[in-house]
Order: structure tokens, then sequence, then C-alpha cells
């Protein structure tokens, strides 16, 4: 169960480094129009709120998934 955790942990935060590294080659020089509106009204915080809450419901479901498999295969063995 830890290695599962350290695992999802380790892939949550290389995916956020990529994204950075990937967002700061698209945007030179550019500005985000969108992001600093919905920054100005305050729904930028829905929006990461809805972002968490999905991530934590895929993470919940995966760790489900794990404990389910492992629980099958002890019961083969």
């Amino acid at each position: 169960m830890r290695s599962l955790l350290s695992r999802v942990v380790l892939i949550i935060l290389s995916s956020f480094f990529v994204t950075f590294a990937f967002t700061q080659d698209f945007n030179k020089g550019e500005k985000a129009e969108m992001a600093d509106t919905m920054r100005s009204n305050g729904k930028i915080y829905v929006v990461v709120v809805v972002v968490l809450i999905i991530l934590i419901g895929l993470i919940g479901y995966v760790i489900s998934l794990d404990r389910k498999i492992s629980r099958l295969e002890k019961e083969k063995s």
C-alpha cells in the first residue's frame, strides 16, 4: 500500500512538473486573458476545487482497485 501511494504521488508530481514546463514554452510573452478574467472574478478557485475533487476521486478509485486486486490475488494463491 505504501509503495502504491508513493507511486501515485510521484506520478502526480511529475505530471505537474511536465505541465508547468510545457506551459512555460507555449506562453512566451503572451498573457493568459481567460485566467486573468477568471482570477479577477474569483472563479478560478471554483476551477481549482473541481480539478482537485476529480483528482481525489481518481486516486481513491485507483486505491480501491488496488485493494480489490490484492485481495483477489491473495484468495487465488
